[in-house]
């Protein structure tokens, strides 16, 4: 293809109502750019997670200038890539693949996508003791973002104890012991009892999986909830801790900035940020 186009593609599970190729599409139609973004899904197509890496090097055979990965493969294809992005390695999961001739190097931009969203959100939230529900992909990501920024004390759940444990432990050899701690999740009314801010991490509150990730009754003014899901924009988390008057941050901005930066990588060029975030609220209105 010419420098002026482009074909990637969205590697995930149920990834239908996905807002990628419109946030993509559109920024390259302002840039002038011929940019076609197609969806993989592995449900559709009847893959096993653990074969998303063979899909990765379907694409790459195929032509594709590069990929976004989302769940449940963020971990998934890790061994099948030629180099990871310094990010990438010290999250352990990838959300950007790049091809570069015949190599793919992964990339994450979840991590920074998340922390810009974070920083215009909710600025003068306070961090020293935040809880985090899911330790994935994405949960991988939000966590180092959140000591990035400053978390005294992050307490991790996952519905599967031991990842929530690997996570914390890489945590604390990249940031410092005592940083991280894994926790059950029989215990988040502890954990949460006196924590400043709560991220949901986990796909619940995605319409494939609708719902509350954490009893109501945990929930009090004095915690900030910042959420993960983006469609809907308002998940049921987002909007009961508004009726609660938490401080909340919604997924929006994470996919936007995230986008963003996948987006100069695949091409090489700066996204209008201010932009993509404005289509991301356009869009969900839409839908």
């Amino acid at each position: 293809m010419s420098p002026d186009s482009y074909l990637v593609g969205l590697i995930g599970s149920d990834i239908g109502p996905s807002l990628s190729p419109a946030l993509h599409e559109r920024e390259a139609d302002r840039q002038g750019l011929r940019y076609l973004y197609r969806l993989i899904d592995i449900g559709t197509l009847g893959v096993p997670p653990g074969r998303a890496g063979e899909l990765v090097r379907r694409a790459r055979d195929m032509g594709y200038d590069g990929l976004n990965v989302t769940h449940p493969c963020k971990q998934q294809v890790l061994t099948h890539l030629d180099a990871l992005s310094p990010q990438a390695e010290a999250l352990g999961a990838v959300n950007t693949v790049v091809f570069e001739g015949d190599l793919a190097i992964g990339h994450n931009t979840d991590a920074t996508g998340f922390a810009a969203s974070f920083a215009r959100g909710l600025p003068e939230a306070p961090l020293e003791r935040v809880v985090q529900l899911g330790a994935g992909g994405a949960g991988a990501a939000v966590a180092h973002a959140l000591l990035a920024l400053g978390a005294g004390r992050l307490t991790v759940l996952d519905a599967l104890p031991d990842r929530a444990g690997a996570l914390a432990a890489s945590l604390n050899h990249h940031f410092g012991p005592g940083r991280a701690t894994a926790a059950d999740l029989p215990d988040i009314a502890a954990a949460t009892a006196d924590a400043d801010g709560l991220v949901n991490a986990t796909p619940i509150g995605m319409a494939a999986h609708p719902g509350l990730p954490i009893p109501v009754e945990l929930l009090h003014p004095g915690l900030w909830v910042a959420e993960v899901v983006y469609r809907p924009l308002e998940t049921a988390l987002v909007r009961t801790a508004r009726a609660l008057g938490c401080p909340t941050l919604d997924g929006g901005g994470m996919a936007a900035y995230q986008a963003a930066d996948s987006f100069r990588l695949f091409t090489g060029r700066e996204p209008d940020t201010a932009r993509m975030l404005a289509d991301i609220a356009d869009l969900t209105s839409a839908h």
